[in-house]
């Protein structure tokens, strides 16, 4: 009786890898930063129906966001997992402060109304000063949106308000210290998919960038309702 071989066993089906932390955020904030980018204020600005009024109150606005943003990244300098995102290349505040001063001839936003919802946002991102990976949800929105759509919105600002590309009043969407941007955020996404985070507190820095996507819209919504035509 001939003999009856055992069948080769199955290879096991393949299994795909977790996507990297990185996508994950990218994914799961993609709707609200469509909102950001398409509300009624950031419209009217890129199509030149804010006038230079609206555009100086909204660089005051980001002169109060940043200044949070970057005393809280000066505090955390040191921590082995905040400090690892903190740059002197992503430094906003100077550039906002000569935009302002080319505009109405000084650094400060001394005079300019300070919104009740960029108050918020301030405070939240101070808030954070205290918990490193929700500095980082707001570190990673605000810089990552800079050096992507932000480069652009800067490049059709310049035309619509006659300011040269890159200098006095769009100094804010010029990164001088960053010549290869991609490469630049291809780095800062691999840093951030490299830290440790347990599934829970990745959970929450998600949920955090989804809170500064949602406060950043309502500065724009606040703005809109002063600056728009219509509005």
């Amino acid at each position: 009786m001939p003999s009856i071989r055992a069948p080769h066993p199955l290879p096991d089906a393949p299994v795909d890898p977790a996507p990297p932390f990185s996508a994950v955020l990218r994914e799961r904030s993609r709707h609200l930063h469509q909102r950001a980018e398409q509300s009624d204020f950031v419209s009217a600005l890129l199509n030149g129906r804010v006038d230079r009024t609206g555009y100086v109150a909204m660089i005051a606005q980001h002169l109060c966001v940043y200044e949070a943003l970057e005393s809280v990244a000066e505090t955390l300098r040191d921590d082995p997992v905040a400090g690892d995102f903190v740059s002197e290349q992503l430094t906003r505040v100077p550039s906002i402060r000569a935009d302002l001063a080319h505009l109405t001839g000084s650094p400060s936003a001394d005079g300019l109304a300070v919104l009740d919802s960029t108050r918020r946002y301030a405070e939240r991102i101070r808030a954070n000063e205290h918990w490193p990976a929700g500095f980082v949800a707001h570190h990673y929105t605000r810089y990552l949106g800079d050096l992507s759509g932000g480069l652009a919105i800067g490049a059709v600002l310049a035309r619509v308000y006659g300011f040269a590309p890159g200098g006095d009043g769009v100094r804010f969407y010029r990164f001088e210290r960053i010549p290869h941007p991609a490469a630049f955020k291809n780095d800062y996404r691999a840093r951030l998919d490299a830290v440790p985070w347990s599934v829970a507190e990745r959970d929450r820095v998600v949920d955090e960038v989804l809170v500064a996507y949602e406060l950043n819209t309502e500065i724009f919504a606040e703005l809109a309702g002063t600056y728009c035509p219509g509005g």
